[in-house]
């Protein structure tokens, strides 16, 4: 069982200047979500960062809270969280999958992301993880956030634009370049 195996813990990582993270939660399981958010305000706090946090309904909107606050705001990491108990139907599997799937894709492209959404069978695993005391996974969360903002800032900082880059002035439109104001470039 992994209850009885031995972990390693990277230490925190230090910073020059102080990280300012976005925990995302959705609180549908009250008091397991609050106890996890909890951690992750915890784990920041040791580092001297700071938060904000934001509700959205569920699980699956937790991405897409990140995704924007990715593109529209200046955080320089997140925090998902939230608790996803298996019940009678498929919809455990969309949720889990799809959630995860979404954040990790969105790390992909540059966001620093600590997945603490758990995906457990029953209500007695997901307290488990969101001991204050024990596992909290909404502290492990942010600590991988934390390490993820590390390497970002190490390698250069995060680069949020995708795609193809017009040199300074240019505007590129269907394949064809012309700078503004000069006529067709050859």
């Amino acid at each position: 069982m992994a209850a009885n195996e031995s972990h390693h813990v990277l230490a925190l990582p230090e910073f020059d200047k102080a990280p300012k993270l976005l925990i995302v939660v959705a609180p549908y399981y009250k008091d397991i979500a609050d106890q996890l958010v909890a951690g992750a305000q915890a784990e920041i706090e040791k580092v001297g960062g700071s938060h904000e946090l934001v509700e959205v309904p569920g699980a699956l909107e937790v991405p897409t809270a990140i995704g924007q606050a990715f593109r529209m705001a200046h955080f320089d990491g997140f925090v998902a969280l939230g608790c996803v108990i298996r019940g009678e139907t498929t919809h455990y599997d969309t949720v889990c999958n799809d959630s995860s799937r979404a954040i990790t894709l969105l790390g992909l492209q540059g966001a620093c992301i600590g997945n603490g959404i758990l995906t457990v069978e029953n209500r007695a695993q997901a307290e488990v993880r969101a001991e204050r005391s024990g596992q909290n996974k909404g502290g492990g969360a942010a600590a991988a956030a934390l390490h993820l903002i590390a390497l970002a800032r190490r390698w250069g900082g995060a680069k949020r634009s995708v795609g193809f880059l017009p040199e300074r002035d240019e505007i590129q439109i269907a394949g064809h370049s012309r700078a503004q104001g000069r006529g067709p470039v050859a």
